[in-house]
């Protein structure tokens, strides 16, 4: 039996100046090319290690159902710049927003290989700021790098 996957979401919080363009090609494999990007991910070993290479820049977690649900709704993009519809979740077969959202919360749908859908969420950045030093790493008390559960708060505040 194999374990149960779990879904991330990578939000990028540093800019572009002095990165190498190795840690820059990365960024772009994730989809993060500009500050307060977010993208949903989730945690097979590619990923985790693209993760680590950029943790320097970006910072992740475990999201919520509830704050997919908020993602979708409040940031979900469509081609042309259209918002995300339940007559969208509709078409792919899921009953409403919701539905879609527990299928990428489970990981039975992967959400950046839906048709017509952007990857990224254009996030705000947050209210009140960054709680910490953007340089430094979530565990030293800055912003970058792992956090868990912590990520929602974060979210929250950014939507």
């Amino acid at each position: 039996m194999g374990k149960k996957r779990k879904c991330f979401v990578a939000v990028r919080v540093r800019g572009e100046s002095d990165i190498s363009q190795e840690i820059r090609d990365t960024l772009n494999m994730l989809r993060l090319t500009r500050n307060c990007h977010a993208t949903l991910i989730d945690d097979r070993p590619s990923y985790t290690g693209m993760l680590h290479k950029v943790q320097n820049c970006v910072t992740w977690g475990e999201i919520s159902k509830e704050n997919i649900v908020l993602l979708l709704k409040k940031r979900g993009r469509l081609v042309g710049d259209k918002k995300l519809t339940e007559e969208y979740a509709q078409e792919l077969g899921y009953k409403s927003l919701g539905d879609l959202a527990e299928a990428t919360y489970k990981v039975e749908v992967e959400y950046s290989r839906l048709p017509k859908v952007k990857p990224v969420f254009r996030l705000h950045p947050p209210k009140k700021g960054f709680k910490g030093k953007v340089k430094r790493s979530y565990a030293a008390g800055g912003v970058t790098g792992y956090r868990g559960e912590a990520i929602n708060d974060l979210i929250k505040r950014m939507v």
